[in-house]
Formats: structure tokens, C-alpha cells, sequence
């Protein structure tokens, strides 16, 4: 399949970029004078309740203030003497980053803590056995429920992810069994930290990005920096021995690995707002406070043609396929609104959305398609996460 993570850093930004055939298809980028707090578990201190919306306001480090619902958040963890579940300002509690801060928005922090493995997520307040909806074989999804529902508890549950399909049941009762100590480790001891306490780093996001690529996925782990080659061979000795001999260190003077992967212009080309389709017709993605529009042209296609319904048709698929990359590419979330090239026949109409939904499907981040509106624009919303990349690379819009 050759598909390569390429782990690189630039002045004070780690860029890591899933590339398959040469071309860039995900791609995340860390300041390291900043790093993402996502995952991180601390012991914060709420500092207001808002009734009305069933929220709190948690301080997890002097000055930054998190969103807390309280309503998903069921199963607190208090530092402090409670004879209750209750939260009330004041109160110290255990909770977890589950979202970045984006614009203008602060971070959102949950109580319900998830621990996260190669092929299973322990999940804190949440007792139930989930799996993965892309694990479709039956039989698979019963043999790897017996092999988890051992290990549940009143306290915990799991969600077995799409890479236990097929793995065999060793490792993954030993990364059930690293998963819980884990978790006992976090409970035990973080309930005796003061508050503001850092008490579970969450691995870094080229880690994630090995951790949670599909199992058969990465072919290989290209990097040129000593510091990320040692991050990632520890990880991989510790959790991943199977996938050590994809690790290669890159040596080569007269050529960088950026330059060989032509990372800078890929980069660029993700940060621009125009795509152009190989049709003639382009995208134009812009993103706004709410939400992002992405309005879809003829432009250059539509010249001398004569059957106008078939070529919208055309390029609405054509678009659609380049749509499902950007969001991806882009790390493109929240509500999305296309404005495909109207369409007469209602045919045309559903083969476009039904091919809009099969593509939105392979994301590795939920996205749903909602509907097309009575103007014909196309809805969609895409799971809030990390940062859009042109946050994370400081682009001002």
C-alpha cells in the first residue's frame, strides 16, 4: 500500500505527515514551545457553575480555564471529601483534555477519563464493551468481546478499536493489563496531588499518530532527528514490538527529508484557500468563526460543453472525492456547509450524496453527512479534536 509517516522537525515545530504514494494525506504539526495538551489528565479546581447549561468552569493550570459538562460528565473523581457526586465550586476533581482549545473557545475537559492502546481504550464511568463499527465480521466481534468483558468492572468499561480485528489475544490482554495499571496508578495517587497537578502526560501526537494508525497501515517511520528516533523506538520497544523494523533513521547530506517529501509546498498547497480539480473546476474552502464553507466552481470545466447536467455531475464527484481529502488533510471539524454546482435531476442529486457518504465514511475522525438543504447546500459535521492546520501552523484568517 506504501504508506510512509514521515516525522520531521522545523525550527521549533515537529511536523508529522502520513503520506501514501507520495502525496500528503494527514498531517500534524507541535510547537514545541507550546504542546498540545490534548489527553492530559489534571487535577483542576472549579471555579464557576453555570446552572442553565449544565456546565462548570475548571481551572487545570493557573489561567487556563476549561468547559466541563457536567451532564456527560457523570462519574467525578474527587481530591477533595465528598459524600456525594455532586460538583460544586471549589471542588478539586480529576479530569481529562478531550478537546483543544480553538479560537476563541476554551478547551473541554471530562471526567470521564479514557485511557487509549493500540487495540483497546479503557474507559473510566463508561462500563459498557463497545467496538469499533468498521470490525463488521460477526464472529470477530464476538471473539474479541470475550476476550474483554473479563476484564470490566463497575468502575470501567472498554471500546475495542478497528486494529484488534484480526490481532492475537496476547497482546492484547497485556495492553488491557498496562491499560489498568494505568488507571489504578492515576486514581490511587492523583487524588492525593494539589490541585493544577499534571498527574498523566498524554504521548506525543507523532506518537498518536503510530499508536492510532490502522494496524496494517504504516509501512514505514521515516525520521532525521535523533530526539523523535529515540521517542519513537521507546514507544514501539515498549508497546509496539511488532512494528520496530518499520523504524528507519534518515541520513543523507545532500538531501533533507523535507525536501525529498517535498513537505514545505505540500504544506502549502493544504494552507491555500482554492483547490483546483483536475477537471478545471476548483474548491474554494474558507473557514469562519461557526463553521466552513466550501464552494464548489466550474471555472475552466464547463467550456464547450453540451450535456450540463452530466458534467455537474462530473465535477460535483470529482469534488466531493477532493472534499473528503481536504478535510482530512486540513483537519477540517465542526459544521461544514458545500455549495455543490446545482443539479436539476434528483438522480444526479443522490448518487452524489450517496457517493459523499461513502467517502466521509473512511475518515479516521467521524463525519457525518447530514443532508442537502432545500438551497442545495450539502451539510456535514466533523468530530471536533486537534486544531485545523492552519491553526496549528499559525495562519491568520
Amino acid at each position: 500500500m506504501n504508506y510512509k509517516l514521515i516525522v520531521t522537525k522545523k525550527e521549533d515545530k515537529i511536523i508529522s505527515a502520513l503520506y501514501h504514494e507520495n502525496n500528503m494525506i494527514q498531517v500534524n504539526i507541535d510547537d514545541t514551545k507550546n504542546m498540545s495538551i490534548l489527553g492530559n489528565i489534571y487535577v483542576g479546581k472549579v471555579k464557576n457553575i453555570v446552572k442553565n447549561i449544565d456546565a462548570a468552569f475548571v481551572e487545570i493550570t493557573k489561567g487556563v480555564m476549561c468547559y466541563l459538562s457536567l451532564k456527560e460528565s457523570t462519574h467525578p473523581i474527587f481530591c477533595n471529601a465528598k459524600n456525594n457526586d455532586k460538583v460544586n465550586i471549589g471542588d478539586e476533581i480529576i479530569v481529562q483534555v478531550s478537546k483543544e482549545e480553538v479560537k476563541s473557545k476554551a478547551p473541554v475537559v471530562t471526567c470521564n477519563l479514557n485511557f487509549t492502546g493500540k487495540y483497546i481504550v479503557l474507559t473510566h464511568g463508561k462500563t459498557m464493551i463497545g467496538t469499533s463499527n468498521k470490525i463488521t465480521q460477526e464472529t470477530e466481534r464476538i471473539r474479541l468481546k470475550n476476550i474483554v468483558s473479563e476484564y470490566k468492572t463497575k468502575d470501567y468499561g472498554f471500546i475495542i478499536r478497528t486494529n484488534s480485528s484480526g490481532a492475537k489475544e496476547e497482546p492484547i490482554r497485556q495492553e488491557i493489563s498496562t491499560l489498568i495499571s494505568l488507571y489504578q496508578e492515576v486514581r490511587q495517587y492523583g487524588i492525593h496531588k494539589s490541585p493544577f497537578s499534571l498527574i498523566y502526560e498524554a504521548p506525543l501526537n507523532f506518537i498518536c499518530e503510530i499508536r492510532d494508525g490502522y494496524q496494517t497501515l504504516i509501512d514505514e517511520i521515516i525520521t532525521d532527528h535523533s530526539w523523535i528516533y529515540e521517542k519513537i523506538q521507546t514507544y514501539l520497544s515498549n508497546f509496539q514490538k511488532e512494528d520496530q523494523n518499520k523504524l528507519r533513521m534518515y541520513e543523507d547530506p545532500l538531501l533533507s527529508l523535507s525536501n525529498l517529501y517535498n513537505i514545505d509546498n505540500q504544506l502549502e498547497k493544504a494552507l491555500k484557500d482554492k483547490v483546483w480539480l483536475k477537471s478545471g473546476g476548483n474548491l474554494v474552502i474558507q473557514p469562519t468563526e461557526a463553521l466552513t464553507v466550501i464552494d464548489v466552481n466550474t471555472s475552466k470545466a464547463i467550456r464547450g460543453k453540451k450535456k450540463a447536467e452530466e458534467t455537474y455531475l462530473k465535477i460535483n464527484l470529482e469534488a466531493a472525492k477532493e472534499i473528503a481529502d481536504q478535510l482530512r488533510l486540513r483537519n477540517i471539524s465542526g459544521i461544514i456547509i458545500i455549495d455543490f454546482i446545482n443539479m436539476e435531476e434528483t438522480n444526479s442529486k443522490n448518487i452524489l450524496m450517496k457517493e459523499l457518504r461513502i467517502l466521509l465514511e473512511k475518515d479516521p475522525i467521524k463525519t457525518t453527512v447530514i443532508d442537502m438543504t432545500p438551497l442545495n447546500l450539502v451539510e456535514v459535521t466533523r468530530k471536533k479534536v486537534r486544531k485545523p492546520l492552519y491553526e496549528q501552523y499559525n495562519v491568520r484568517r
